[in-house]
């Protein structure tokens, strides 16, 4: 779990929250018709820019934002070296036991092991990164649609909310509530934008980044394995994918 994900959502939540308990009762601030126009009407704006599979497979993406496993660029890179070596002293097909966890690191182990040629390879595992990460920035896109859209919705309920309210002048009962879906919904459309629906997009580029860098960096490493550099020359082209401070301290290390 991305606790940092977690925790920064219900912090923000959390405060504001706090904030509306401390100005009065949580009472004054729920407003039925302004819910429905900022929640239900971004829901089926962005609903009309994308595909029925694409906004409700959109839920599972969201789901990588707070649950997302991903190996360390460390603990690849070991495990390329480590299968270098194995490569130099008893070819390719000594590949063929190794324990993989990376499905993309599999994929290109198993074309190694096959026979391919290494421009083959590179090409096949060129399109796989650049396609996942056109699947992953296009989740991230939905959430930024909704982000988008929900202020504006917000305006839309604060512009019904002044119609009504201008309407009524002559009737002082009719102007407060009027006055409530004009703010509220501007409220709601901000606080749903920028607590929920921005923070879950950046992050999910932020996993496509994470991603994206692995594969590379994996892709560098069976291209050395293919080409029969030496392990350790692998490892220190591999290193430049760590930050310099990570890069020293490996170095230290040995």
């Amino acid at each position: 779990m991305d606790l940092a994900t977690v925790i920064g959502m219900l912090g923000a939540i959390g405060f504001v929250v706090m904030g509306m308990v401390m100005g009065g009762s949580m009472a004054m601030f729920i407003n039925v018709p302004s819910i429905l126009i900022v929640f239900g009407g971004t829901l089926f704006v962005a609903l009309s820019q994308f595909t029925l599979a694409q906004f409700f497979g959109a839920g599972k993406i969201a789901a990588k934002a707070f649950m997302f496993k991903i190996d360390s660029p460390e603990s690849l890179i070991e495990k390329v070296v480590e299968m270098a070596d194995a490569a130099r002293k008893g070819g390719f097909l000594a590949l063929e036991e190794a324990e993989i966890e990376s499905p993309f690191m599999q994929k290109g182990v198993d074309m190694l092991v096959d026979g391919h040629d290494i421009e083959v390879v590179r090409e096949t595992l060129a399109k796989d990164i650049a396609m996942t990460t056109d699947r992953h920035e296009f989740g991230a896109t939905i959430f930024k649609s909704m982000g988008d859209v929900a202020p504006a919705m917000g305006m839309i309920g604060t512009l019904i909310g002044l119609v009504a309210m201008l309407s009524n002048m002559d009737d002082p009962k009719a102007i407060g509530p009027a006055m409530a879906v004009a703010l509220l919904t501007t409220l709601y459309g901000a606080f749903f934008a920028n607590v929920i629906c921005l923070p879950i997009a950046f992050k999910l580029n932020v996993r496509a980044q994470e991603e994206r860098l692995n594969q590379k960096l994996i892709l560098d490493g069976i291209v050395g394995i293919a080409d029969g550099q030496n392990p350790r020359v692998i490892e220190g082209i591999l290193k430049n994918y760590l930050a310099a401070s990570k890069r020293a301290t490996g170095a230290e290390d040995e």
